[in-house]
């Protein structure tokens, strides 16, 4: 059973399509809900950094996302939600994220990026072989949307990147938690793949 954190962070039902179309059930997950009988987890999200992560500290959803981590069980988080699995954050004031991969998420160099926020399809660079990439190619476009980005501290958590004129990780993974910045499920037949790529892994790699 895939479960979708539903904390009014994004167009849920865009992700629930795709996991039903890669032939999954989903179910959506509400504060208080708990977590002990789902396979996997999806925190998808749009919006601000600090609003997203006070919102998660109000509904006591903190702790169980950690735990639910540190089950071994597939996390994935989804552009904001990826955001959220870092250390900490810049955007509406410096504040901690879940604290999953190790990092830190700054604002695009505007000095470097031309318009911000970098919206539309963009080519992945990968890195690294991962379960989440099976029979999606090198090069394969993708739909971001964002000002911010997620500076992972250890290089070798990034998976795939992206370059919109700075080169920023698109794609982070740590052990069973991974995050894609851009929207896997707006973005066609690679987008799915890599949906019903998670839904089939187990989380080692």
């Amino acid at each position: 059973m895939i479960g979708i954190l539903d904390v009014d962070l994004g167009n849920l039902r865009s992700v629930a399509n795709a996991i039903e179309h890669a032939g999954h059930d989903a179910v959506l997950v509400h504060a208080g809900d708990p977590l002990d009988d789902l396979t996997h987890l999806i925190l998808p999200g749009v919006g601000n950094f600090r609003a997203a992560m006070t919102r998660l500290e109000d509904r006591r959803l903190v702790q169980p996302l950690r735990d639910f981590a540190a089950s071994g069980r597939p996390f994935l988080g989804i552009c904001l939600g990826m955001q959220l699995l870092a250390t900490s954050g810049d955007e509406g004031g410096s504040g901690p994220g879940l604290g999953l991969i190790p990092g830190h998420v700054r604002r695009f160099d505007e000095a470097l990026v031309p318009t911000i926020p970098h919206v539309g399809w963009n080519g992945l660079t990968v890195l690294r072989k991962h379960p989440l990439l099976t029979k999606v190619k090198n090069g394969a476009d993708v739909y971001f949307v964002h000002s911010y980005h997620l500076d992972p501290a250890d290089p070798a958590e990034v998976i795939a990147s992206c370059d919109a004129g700075q080169t920023f990780a698109a794609i982070v993974g740590r052990g069973n938690v991974v995050g894609c910045q851009f929207h896997p499920e707006k973005s066609m037949a690679s987008g799915l793949r890599i949906i019903e790529n998670f839904c089939e892994w187990d989380g080692t790699w």
